[in-house]
């Protein structure tokens, strides 16, 4: 009788097992194709606003135009729908982590778990609208557009004026967080590089900060300009990527601030990439 009992617990334990396993390979599978999505697309931005920096840029420098960008490549619908797919699979991940907690020690603090769950519905927004290009053959409307669109909406609601400034504060405050994590390097402890070369390591950091500091000031500026947007009540002032990376141009450094802010978020898509090779899940 023991036997059999002590047979029957191992046997459910090797399940277990084999069903962490599992989850812990999809999980896995997840984050490298997001963040190898994510990549593809803060490049194709980067590029995309240098050209308008230079003065010969014609498509706007966000989502919307990066996917334009692909879509005139060899094989461009196909890899707008895997991006699309690689965007799930990062929403996947995220959930994943709001559901059973992040890896680390601190992975299941509840502050750690509502984030998570806030950037899964982020990006099941933006995967939805990635698959909203593709099966449109490309239309749709901006970045610019949909930011001025949301904002006046949200304006018309009942306190929309204290709702979309503290939308905006979030947002910038977001944007001020990413770029002192980039400084201080707490991406280390998501980092699985024990075997990779010093070189490496040290490509990764240059990676990590300077990228993260690009997208954390232009998170940080376009939070500003939607606050501004609060203060005046005036949809118009609210910016989306594009517009908001056209700023930069505006300013007492002149295209060159764009040109820098630009190159960063495309070392910030290579760093999404080297994430999706050393990430640990």
């Amino acid at each position: 009788m023991r036997r059999e009992t002590a047979g029957a617990g191992e046997g459910a334990a090797r399940k277990g097992a084999r069903a962490a396993s599992r989850g812990g390979e999809f999980r896995e599978v997840t984050a490298r194709a997001g963040l190898v999505a994510r990549g593809v697309l803060y490049v194709l931005i980067g590029m995309l606003a240098v050209r308008i920096a230079l003065g010969g840029g014609d498509k706007e420098a966000d989502r919307h135009g990066a996917l334009q960008e692909l879509a005139g490549k060899p094989f461009g619908g196909f890899l707008i729908w895997a991006v699309g797919v690689g965007l799930v699979g990062m929403m996947l991940w995220r959930l994943s982590e709001a559901v059973f907690g992040a890896a680390g020690p601190e992975g299941d603090k509840p502050l750690k778990r509502f984030a998570a769950a806030a950037r899964a519905v982020f990006y099941a927004v933006v995967a939805f609208s990635v698959f909203s290009f593709a099966s449109s053959a490309g239309g749709g409307r901006s970045g610019d557009e949909q930011s001025r669109d949301v904002t006046a909406k949200a304006l018309d609601l009942p306190a929309g004026q204290w709702l979309v400034g503290a939308v905006g504060l979030g947002i910038g405050i977001g944007g001020v967080v990413i770029a002192v994590h980039a400084v201080r390097r707490t991406f280390h402890k998501h980092l699985a590089m024990g075997a990779a070369s010093a070189r490496w390591r040290k490509a990764v950091d240059f990676l990590g900060v300077t990228g993260g500091v690009a997208r954390g000031t232009l998170f940080a500026a376009v939070g500003g300009f939607v606050v501004y947007a609060a203060l005046r009540y005036d949809p118009a002032r609210a910016k989306g990527l594009d517009d908001t990376l056209r700023s930069f141009a505006h300013t007492g450094a002149g295209p060159w601030l764009l040109v820098v802010i630009a190159v960063g978020l495309m070392l910030f898509g290579a760093f999404s990439w080297a994430l999706a090779r050393w990430i640990r899940v």
